[in-house]
């Protein structure tokens, strides 16, 4: 079992910045991937970043240059460093990690921490 804790969240003008971080209860490196979703009220929950173990990164495309995840596999954290936020980007934030054990997928989440952009 893995624990995910979000912080980092709040409330933040259009054109500013935040930090997520997830921290883990166990080593991030046996963790396939780690992502950042989000869910706005009434839309589903999407993927917003992604970190492999290899390093692979993806972004979804509303976030692509604004967004920069990272992961410190010493502090078993995850980063989501946000920029230029805009209103669109109100939501939920939840941690995600993925384990591969025998061709098996395991799906953790956070709690999640709410961002709110807005003037």
């Amino acid at each position: 079992q893995v624990q995910l804790v979000e912080s980092g969240g709040g409330l933040v003008q259009p054109g500013g910045s935040l930090r997520l971080s997830c921290a883990a209860s166990r080593s991030i490196s046996s963790m396939s991937v780690m992502g950042w979703y989000r869910q706005a009220p009434g839309k589903q929950r999407e993927l917003v970043a992604s970190i492999t173990t290899g390093g692979t990164i993806d972004y979804v495309d509303s976030v692509e240059g604004r967004f920069a995840i990272s992961r410190d596999n010493v502090q078993n954290t995850v980063y989501l460093q946000m920029n230029s936020l805009t209103p669109e980007d109100t939501a939920v934030y939840y941690c995600n990690a993925i384990r591969v054990i025998l061709n098996t997928r395991l799906y953790y989440w956070g709690q999640g921490t709410q961002v709110t952009v807005s003037s």
